[in-house]
């Protein structure tokens, strides 16, 4: 079985890169698994910030829609959550280079990230509701980034929106011209690289501590409410038929 996701530390930097664009890294059982053990290890390196960027067409598309069909999600659920938490906990900076568009679960990534630096051409979509889901899980690390009317606009009606509208409304750092995203990226990870590691890692505690605590307030909660919805009928159906239509 050929790795989905990738580690390389070079030049203070930990790179973890998504390499699944068969699904559209889709946050699949195997990719998940990879993430979190290249996240530990990058946690565990030398490097002084952690980089997770991706291959191919899109950053993330979510849930792995045939693996939500064939039920089961209540592992894939909590696991979800512990790696929102694994990325707001790690000791080291977390920096997302986006390039293409995020989807749904793949959202959970970034709102749990330090730091977000898009192209303008992604675009971001909270597609749950229409598959008669909700965005429970990624709830906890999404809602603290949104004002409470931003919130219940992109969950609700489950819009596309673009990397200019995402850095308005919180969820990215800052949205660059695509030609500029990789010098941009370069940039945040030179003056990173720059800080001493105890400054990082306890800057990161005072900035995280809200966000890590509603995580533990609500995680588990909210795994369980994601995986009741993914298991019930209306779902089901609505996701056969998104597959249908793939198909």
């Amino acid at each position: 079985m050929s790795a989905l996701v990738h580690l390389v530390v070079a030049e203070q930097v930990a790179t973890v890169t998504l390499d699944s664009d068969h699904n559209r890294n889709a946050l699949s059982r195997q990719l998940v698994s990879e993430l979190s053990a290249c996240l530990a290890a990058a946690d565990d390196s030398d490097a002084r910030s952690i980089l997770i960027r991706s291959v191919g067409r899109v950053f993330c598309s979510g849930a792995d829609m045939a693996e939500a069909a064939d039920g089961g999600m209540a592992d894939g659920a909590r696991t979800v959550v512990a790696l929102q938490r694994q990325i707001a906990t790690a000791t080291k900076p977390v920096v997302v280079e986006l390039s293409g568009p995020v989807r749904a679960g793949g959202l959970g990534i970034i709102g749990a990230a330090d730091i977000v630096i898009a192209a303008e051409s992604v675009t971001f979509q909270l597609t749950e509701v229409r598959l008669g889901l909700a965005a429970a899980i990624i709830s906890v690390s999404l809602i603290p980034r949104f004002t409470d009317r931003a919130a219940s606009d992109l969950f609700l009606t489950a819009r596309k929106f673009d990397a200019a509208e995402a850095a308005t409304v919180g969820l990215i750092t800052r949205a660059v011209p695509d030609g500029d995203l990789a010098t941009e990226v370069a940039a945040v990870l030179a003056d990173l690289a720059k800080a001493h590691p105890q400054g990082l890692r306890e800057s990161k505690k005072i900035l995280n501590h809200d966000l890590v605590a509603r995580i533990d307030a609500h995680g588990a909660d909210m795994a369980a409410r994601s995986a009741e919805l993914f298991a019930s009928d209306a779902a089901r159906e609505a996701m056969t038929t998104f597959l249908a239509k793939k198909a």
